[in-house]
């Protein structure tokens, strides 16, 4: 067996869960931690010597040594907790009861075999979450969730994908609910200003809320967010319930959030007309958008107005009430221009439901500037929030964004060349003034949306971290979370070490927590990835729902990936992507590591990232959000 492409970067030594089984019903081991590009990769599991480790089962972790050839061995198994797993239940073929619940997981083959009377009621076809003993199988089915296309069902499937708590626990919900409206005595009173808030159509919380006026010499804004911290004590129930999600994860559907509905949907959210507690921050910045003086202080707060993104630009700069916050950004958007920030500016995508709540579109998501004006006031309250914590020496969970690191960038040096743009030298490291020059280039032109996406994978992730090391991509020197405590966990982190810091009274960090930001940023960034994976898992299985029904048509297309064994393409218009097999192209292709491309050896043809592909649909699955594609004509131009 060779070994799994992307996973040459894992040391000798590593620890691994066993992740499904082949097909030959050998258990799969897929590194516990992993960085690289792509699904994490699975490599065969030798049988383990006598003597040297229990035989593992599904989910166990193990601790394995890489042996030549593509496979590891069990140095130790570390056990494991009861595992769920979400998929399609199949019945026993002899009818004598039992069956398999096949896993739901793009890239894991097999499941859970079932013992006869532990089927949970599950039919053949319907969705099924099966749970694992300690150790190996048989599972038993705990809950039947129902056909695939029964209303929920994607949002089940992404949220078991990832292990992603859906229910809070009884002492956290009573602590919630016993919570009171914070009085506004002995805070700043700002409920004189016109805040208001600006969100997409379907937001389901608003935590920050933004006034501006002019000011000699520049501006003065005032970021208000909501104060969290007020009602989310460190060591409570509600506190130990946070931390333990991370951050709240938005499904097209649902949000499942990081507080309880009585905190995230009412006390903590900035309504129009009500009196709601905040942490302000007050900034000057001047003419040219660089931060001057700030301060932050609690402080209450009465929003004035709800905006959607749409109506704010529609209203735009012309409409008193929103002229002084359209010239603080143009302000600070000069700043942002000037620091040479990263400005990719890819597209999103939103399912669109009917009025029986039934999924009938996904299209990209509408960018306007009045996104960028709320991310531009944003960041300037980020960056006060740390320079606040630094300057007075108290310990900072800063969101951290490393350079490109080098393997990454030469693999965009190769997709750059194969396009014919100007790629950085071997081995050096990607400037910014690289990056907007390469993006400058491609606006407006057919690859721009691959080429946007080949830089984006070059970069680093960005984490959560109390070893400051700047963040390059807004080319900032130091930069916190601040703005959203409602749904990130970090953010309130930083509110309390903002009121610990400058004695704002009840609820500030205390001096031991700062001695585990580390771990607690090691945590918040693994949450943060895994909300982000089951929210694009989403995405891809309404896409794959949508497009069932369309088998057999076709589409234009572009490439956005090249691998050994195929294609990746993206559907104009929605941007579903999918495989294009290597078998699809009618000869034998070649790939060419060296230059990111395929190439016909019986023609010569090349296949390149961004190139148009005339694509077929001939498999769409919804339960794994997986799209393939066919060519109608394997012998059309591919350039």
């Amino acid at each position: 067996m060779t070994p799994p492409r992307g996973a040459g970067g894992l040391p000798p030594v590593f620890v691994a869960e066993i992740a499904g089984l082949d097909e030959s019903g050998l258990p799969l081991a897929a590194p516990v931690r992993w960085s690289g590009e792509g699904p994490r990769p699975r490599f065969a599991v030798s049988e383990p010597r006598r003597g040297r480790s229990r035989a593992p089962g599904d989910g166990d972790r193990v601790l394995v040594r890489r042996k030549s050839g593509g496979s590891v061995e069990i140095l130790h198994n570390m056990g494991s907790r009861p595992r769920r797993i979400v998929g399609v239940w199949e019945p026993a073929r002899d009818g004598g009861g039992g069956g398999f619940v096949r896993t739901a997981e793009r890239g894991r083959r097999g499941g859970v075999r079932v013992a006869p009377g532990a089927e949970g009621g599950a039919r053949p076809g319907e969705l099924a979450v099966a749970e694992l003993p300690r150790g190996a199988p048989p599972g038993r089915v705990i809950e039947v969730i129902g056909p695939p296309d029964s209303p929920g069902a994607v949002a089940r499937i992404a949220l078991e994908r990832h292990g992603i708590p859906r229910v809070f626990p009884p002492d956290a919900l009573a602590e919630a609910g016993a919570a009171r409206p914070a009085a506004p005595e002995g805070r700043e009173d700002l409920r004189g200003l016109p805040f208001v808030t600006v969100d997409d159509e379907d937001a389901r919380d608003f935590d920050d809320a933004v006034w501006a006026e002019p000011a000699p010499e520049g501006w003065r804004i005032v970021v208000a967010i909501a104060d969290v911290a007020h009602y989310v004590r460190p060591g409570s129930a509600l506190d130990r319930e946070a931390r333990r999600r991370g951050n709240s994860v938005y499904l097209p559907d649902r949000a499942v959030p990081m507080l309880p509905e009585a905190l995230s949907g009412d006390l903590c959210s900035l309504r129009p007309g009500a009196d709601r507690p905040c942490l302000a921050a007050h900034i000057r910045i001047g003419p040219d958008g660089a931060p001057r003086q700030w301060r932050f202080a609690r402080a209450a707060i009465r929003s004035a107005a709800r905006l959607t993104y749409r109506e704010a630009q529609e209203r735009g700069p012309d409409d008193p009430a929103l002229a002084a916050l359209f010239g603080a950004f143009a302000a600070l958007r000069r700043a942002r221009q000037a620091r040479r920030a990263l400005d990719f500016d890819l597209p999103e995508r939103r399912v669109l439901f009917d009025s029986a709540g039934a999924a009938r579109a996904v299209e990209p998501r509408p960018r306007y500037d009045s996104h960028r004006l709320i991310e531009e006031f944003m960041i300037a309250a980020n960056v006060a929030a740390a320079e606040t914590l630094a300057e007075r020496g108290a310990g900072v969970l800063f969101r951290v964004h490393d350079r490109p690191p080098r393997d990454k960038t030469e693999s965009l040096r190769i997709v750059l060349t194969g396009l014919g743009y100007p790629a950085p030298p071997r081995g050096r490291p990607l400037a910014p003034e690289s990056i907007e020059a390469i993006v400058g280039r491609s606006r407006g032109r057919p690859e721009e949306a691959a080429i946007a996406a080949a830089l984006l994978r070059a970069q680093s992730r960005a984490e959560y971290s109390p070893r400051n090391i700047g963040h390059f991509g807004l080319g900032l020197r130091r930069y916190a979370h601040f703005t959203s405590p409602i749904r990130r966990y970090a953010d309130l982190v930083v509110h309390r070490a903002l009121i610990a810091a400058l004695g704002l009274g009840a609820g500030g960090a205390a001096a031991e927590e700062a001695a585990a930001l580390a771990e607690l940023g090691s945590a918040l960034s693994d949450a943060e990835r895994r909300a982000a994976a089951a929210e694009r898992d989403a995405l891809d299985c309404f896409a794959a729902r949508l497009l069932a029904s369309r088998v057999g048509e076709e589409f234009e297309a572009r490439v956005v990936g090249i691998v050994r064994f195929g294609a990746f393409a993206a559907l104009e218009g929605t941007g579903a992507e999918g495989l294009v097999p290597a078998r699809a192209f009618g000869e034998r292709m070649r790939f060419d590591a060296a230059r990111a491309r395929l190439v016909g050896q019986r023609s010569g043809a090349e296949l390149v990232v961004g190139a148009p592909l005339r694509v077929t649909l001939a498999e769409a699955d919804p339960v794994a959000g997986t799209l393939r594609f066919d060519l109608p004509d394997p012998r059309a131009p591919w350039r």
